[in-house]
Parts: C-alpha cells; sequence; structure tokens
C-alpha cells in the first residue's frame, strides 16, 4: 500500500480500535470514511481527512447505500477495516440461538457482507488491503464469552482462506488479533450481561465472575491511540505482516493456548472464573 494518499473505510468507528485506527489514518495523510451504525456515533470526528457515514454491516442495503456514496466520493477504496462488532458474554446454558446468530451475523456475516461489497472495487484497480479485526480470545477460549470467542475464531478462519484465494488477484489480506485495548467494549458487554436472566441458573452463585469476564478486556488495556499508531505503522511496510498482534495479553494469550495442555489450561482459567467454587458446592452436597 505504497500510494499516498489512501482511501480507507472502516466500519465500527463509535469507540475503540476503530476510532482510533480512523484518526491515525487521518493524521497521517489519508482520506479517511469513518462509519459507525449510529450516526451520531461519529459526530465527535470532525478532523481533516475523516468522513463520516452511516453503515450497518447487519444491512445489505445500508452497505449497498454506503459503498455507493464512498465511491462516488472518493472513486476507489484502498484500505477496508473490517473493525465492527460487538462481546456476548454470559454462559452459554443462558444464552439463546437468536443471541449467538446475532453475535455471528455482527462479527463474521458482516465481516464476509463487507468484503464481497468492497473487493469488487479494488479488483478494477488491481490493488488493495483488506484488514479484518479478530481477537486473541479467538485463539484462547475463555469462560462466560463462548460466543464471542467462537464468532471470532471464525473470523481468524475465513480470513485465513480470504488471504491465500485473494492474494494471486493482488489483494493483501490482513488479520489483526488485539489483545487488550481500552474502549467502550466493556460497557456494552455488561449492558448484555445485566439483561441475562443468571438467578435461575446454576452460575447465579458466581454471578460477579460473569461480570468480571464483561470488563477484563479492560484490565490493563493499551491507549487505543498507541495500539492504532502501531498497526498503522506494521501495515505500511512494503510487506506488511498477515497477522498482526498488539495490546496486553496478545502474546499470553496465543502462548497459554499453544504451549500448555489443554487440561492446565482449563484449570487455569476455571479458577479465574470463579467454575471452581461451583464443582466444590456440587461434590458438598
Amino acid at each position: 500500500m505504497e500510494l499516498s494518499p489512501n482511501v480507507v473505510l472502516i466500519t465500527g468507528c463509535s469507540s475503540g480500535i476503530g476510532r482510533a485506527l480512523a484518526l491515525e489514518w487521518a493524521h497521517r495523510g489519508h482520506r479517511v470514511f469513518a462509519t459507525a451504525r449510529r450516526p451520531d456515533a461519529v459526530e465527535g470526528l470532525d478532523v481533516p481527512g475523516i468522513e463520516r457515514l452511516r453503515l450497518d454491516v447487519t444491512d445489505a442495503a445500508s452497505i449497498a447505500e454506503a459503498m455507493a456514496e464512498v465511491i462516488r466520493r472518493a472513486g476507489r477504496i484502498d484500505v477496508l477495516v473490517n473493525n465492527a462488532g460487538y462481546g456476548l458474554m454470559g454462559p452459554v446454558l443462558v444464552e439463546t440461538p437468536d443471541d449467538l446468530r446475532r453475535q455471528i451475523e455482527t462479527n463474521l456475516v458482516g465481516v464476509l457482507a463487507m468484503v464481497q461489497a468492497v473487493a469488487p472495487h479494488m479488483l478494477r484497480e488491481g490493488r488493495g488491503m483488506i484488514v479484518n479485526v479478530g481477537s486473541t480470545s479467538g485463539i484462547l477460549t475463555t469462560p462466560f464469552a463462548g460466543a464471542y470467542c467462537a464468532s471470532k475464531a471464525a473470523v481468524h478462519a475465513l480470513s485465513d482462506a480470504m488471504r491465500m484465494e485473494l492474494e494471486p488477484l493482488g489483494l493483501a489480506v490482513v488479520t489483526l488479533q488485539p489483545g487488550a485495548v481500552r474502549s467502550a467494549f466493556s460497557d456494552n458487554a455488561m449492558q448484555i450481561v445485566g439483561h441475562m436472566s443468571l438467578d435461575d441458573s446454576p452460575y447465579a452463585p458466581i454471578r460477579t465472575f460473569i461480570e468480571q469476564r464483561a470488563t477484563t478486556s479492560q484490565d490493563g488495556a493499551m491507549d487505543a491511540a498507541e495500539f492504532a499508531r502501531k498497526v498503522v505503522d506494521a501495515l505500511s511496510r512494503r510487506k506488511p505482516p498477515r497477522i498482526v498482534r498488539f495490546g496486553r495479553h496478545s502474546v499470553m494469550m496465543p502462548l497459554m493456548r499453544w504451549l500448555l495442555p489443554t487440561r492446565t489450561s482449563d484449570g487455569i482459567l476455571r479458577r479465574r472464573f470463579g467454575l471452581d467454587r461451583l464443582t466444590g458446592t456440587r461434590r458438598g452436597r
């Protein structure tokens, strides 16, 4: 991606990673289309180089409208960042199938829909970069985040296939696998947990641990602006890496998954999130 300025389209710019990446690319002189499902969510991005648009990645009409507007204004798209998503937190026994469908529709199907909408324009230019935002939670699954972890693991797999299929056509595909990065992620996750009916579930005694999982991503989290600088630096290389990891625990979590026996990592995570207390209660009966 050596031509400058690039035209960059980013989904999910209301806060955190998406917002920080929009600001970083704009500060470097690129033309950025910052999008969000709600127009008011990007009202604060009034800086030179950033143009704001409504875009709901779960709505085909919204995608088509946003794409037409970007092409009308800029004529092309050089970089697509698929960042829109949220974290469904809670025990898998409590989440409904519809909860899971909404999670997958936003975090995974939205990625595919955006790539299929943008790739034809990139192919006409003979170049382009697609950046899919996964998570280290898609590498190491944790309790009370099964749906979210599954959606991000699927993003990684889909990105792997895209990378191999699109590279011969001149398009680069990069997967971001952030660790903890400061954002509103935990606020949204806590709202979801707050609306869950846990009182009659087997997990009622450890509700505080479930709430703790919803906020874990913000414990010692990397500043989003610092994360964005590191990411854009990496993506600006002549040969950018295929997988980019920054943020707290972005190294530790993959190593834990790959180096420790499953029984050992399961035990660590059960204790971390209070599940050993349920085991003790059951044995005491």
